[in-house]
């Protein structure tokens, strides 16, 4: 093993499948471990019976994280008809049980109807702090308190296969969106109930889960020194932006994370860009500026010192 290629931090993403029985946070801290930082944060809690992708930023890239979780997420879940559980998922306690007595179009009517801009009542069995505590402290203690709707958008729901009381779908939605939720809600519109039998997020932005890798295939890469090239670089992230190279009496702009203006520039591309990854004059990549158009100045979006 090259022990040497673990004691510089790194910096990037690492696109994880979460494997069943580990929290989000099981995994980065499990992940603080084979890369030997601290600084370490995922982009998006998956309870632990869900599986699927979880991109995890290292060192610099933590300043990404908001951004990632903020990109659309794609789901595979199993909806199963005829139960409500407390927690709307096969994990927690069946409150009912009722017959299903459906026909497929029936089913399929009711679906549609939850596609677009839509209101969730967050579950108690959730990690939402409302006065300081999570939810799900508060449920675990029997107490059930008022929750505030959220608006979340579901983008699309394509039925995979229907062998009733099971409905398998793809659901593409926005950020916030609980799928265990949008199943019990169906569950209730149709009138028999429903919860979540599985889940698995098999895409959060660019991050799909053919590319994910579980975390022994990320120990494997440690203990063979390899880790690094399993990272996914800042830069590559902000692959569609335009570049700039500084002049080097500009550096210290960069580097202090301050505007600057054209004349500060060595070299640029996609000058019709808004949006640029920017080097200093020895080629480092220090982060991504945004361009005013009406002050004719260049605005950090977000720095990433190396």
């Amino acid at each position: 093993m090259e022990k040497s290629s673990l004691k510089k931090a790194m910096n990037g993403i690492i696109n994880i499948c979460k494997e069943r029985g580990y929290t989000s946070f099981d995994v980065v801290a499990r992940l603080r471990g084979i890369c030997r930082q601290k600084r370490i944060g995922h982009t998006g809690t998956l309870d632990p019976d869900a599986t699927g992708v979880l991109p995890v930023c290292l060192g610099n890239a933590t300043s990404l994280c908001d951004l990632l979780t903020d990109k659309t997420k794609e789901y595979e879940t199993v909806l199963l008809l005829g139960i409500t559980t407390d927690t709307q998922d096969m994990s927690g306690t069946v409150l009912g049980r009722k017959d299903v007595n459906l026909n497929e179009a029936d089913v399929v009517s009711c679906i549609d109807q939850f596609t677009g801009d839509i209101e969730q009542i967050p579950p108690m069995y959730s990690a939402i702090k409302i006065d300081g505590r999570r939810l799900y402290e508060l449920a675990r203690e029997g107490r059930t308190i008022e929750r505030k709707g959220r608006h979340v958008t579901i983008h699309s729901i394509d039925i995979l296969s229907m062998d009733l009381p099971r409905v398998t779908m793809r659901i593409t939605c926005s950020r916030g969106t609980y799928i265990r939720t949008l199943c019990n809600d169906i569950g209730e519109r149709l009138g028999c109930g429903g919860t979540m039998e599985s889940l698995v997020r098999t895409r959060s932005g660019n991050f799909r889960i053919e590319n994910a890798a579980t975390l022994d295939e990320v120990q494997k890469w440690a203990d063979e020194g390899d880790l690094s090239g399993h990272i996914m670089s800042v830069e590559d992230v902000f692959g569609d932006c335009g570049s700039i190279r500084m002049n080097p009496p500009a550096d210290k702009l960069l580097h202090n994370g301050n505007t600057f203006r054209k004349t500060d520039m060595a070299d640029y591309t996609d000058s019709a860009k808004e949006r640029f990854r920017v080097y200093d004059s020895e080629g480092t990549f220090y982060g991504v500026y945004d361009y005013d158009r009406g002050r004719k100045l260049y605005r950090p979006f977000k720095m990433f010192i190396p």
